[in-house]
């Protein structure tokens, strides 16, 4: 036989000399590709094949890297790498920012004005810049096959380095990596800030919809998650029933939002099965007007046997505007 018909093109990884990992193909099929040839493989009788711009990859652990890669590119345009599913049972698409620096937002209301990272094809993902190493993303690859998840970079503007070396991991519905089967972790702490805009004073929040459950699991922080709890809220006191000692959502001063008249009291601490500035099982949406908007996360290091199934929370947030009343 010859070498040819059991070497199985652009279905085996290889490694290139900077310690990616590539896709083995004829040298002139990745160029076709737009990838960059970064090293023989095959026995010398392919290409080690790594994407830059204008790459389209089906395969699972190639990266995506900046033009002129190892080195710094300083240009202006727009780099794009397409991403196809292995197959149909890929639900998610993991990106881990092995390297990736990118001139930052401008100064004064941090807006990434001159250079972007954006993903589209896929779940909604926030567009970076600047510094992301040791990061990662997931994106929600869709129910199709067909329809690509592609990655943009745009820059702007020369006299910077910028330099990106963005891995690609293919994640299987069944597989046990992926996110959005997992749990509530034990002992966290941690901050989410958002930016107040210009001229808005207020922030609202509201359980995001979960529509592959028969009641919303959005919220989720302490109890049994497999029935309704309702919502506790409170200080954190020991001594105070449903006050949130153990796990919690802080709020700065959170109160239910259409609540008229407008109580004189306020709640920072949110925990139990649903979102509610109240002690109530039913959602509602929450207000705060404490600047800076920032949402504070606790879990103890106990999540069983009286907590069950905690996924922890997602929200939609709605910045408010100022008013002279």
């Amino acid at each position: 036989l010859s070498l040819f018909t059991v070497v199985q093109w652009g279905q085996g990884q290889c490694v290139a000399p900077s310690g990616e990992l590539g896709t083995c193909f004829p040298g002139n099929e990745c160029q076709l590709r737009g990838g960059i040839p970064a090293a023989p493989c095959a026995g010398g009788y392919g290409m080690c094949c790594v994407c830059d711009c204008g790459g389209v990859i089906k395969e699972n652990g190639t990266y995506f890297v900046n033009p002129n890669h190892p080195d710094t590119y300083d240009g202006t345009g727009s780099c794009q790498l397409t991403i196809y599913k292995l197959h149909l049972d890929i639900c998610q698409i993991r990106l881990d920012f092995d390297h990736f620096s990118l001139m930052g937002p401008e100064t004064v209301n941090h807006v990434c004005n001159s250079d972007q990272f954006l993903v589209s094809g896929g779940s909604p993902a926030p567009t970076i810049c600047g510094t992301a190493i040791g990061d990662h993303m997931y994106i929600d690859a869709g129910m199709g096959v067909s329809n690509p998840i592609i990655l943009t970079v745009i820059t702007s503007g020369n006299n910077y380095g910028r330099a990106w070396r963005i891995r690609v991991t293919q994640i299987p519905c069944s597989s046990i990596s992926k996110p959005i089967n997992g749990r509530q972790l034990s002992n966290q702490d941690y901050s989410i800030c958002i930016r107040s805009e210009r001229n808005f004073c207020g922030i609202q929040y509201s359980a995001c919809p979960d529509t592959a459950n028969n009641r919303s699991r959005s919220f989720t922080l302490t109890g049994n998650s497999n029935t309704v709890v309702p919502a506790m809220v409170g200080s954190g006191t020991q001594n105070i029933p449903n006050s949130c000692p153990n796990d919690w959502l802080m709020i700065g001063c959170a109160r239910v939002a259409d609540r008229l008249p407008v109580s004189s009291t306020c709640e920072d601490r949110i925990c139990g099965g649903t979102f509610n500035a109240e002690v109530n099982n039913v959602e509602r949406t929450v207000t705060s007007t404490v600047r800076p908007f920032r949402l504070a996360f606790h879990t103890d290091a106990t999540e069983a046997p009286q907590d069950v199934d905690n996924r922890g929370f997602c929200l939609d947030f709605v910045q408010q505007p100022c008013t002279n009343g």
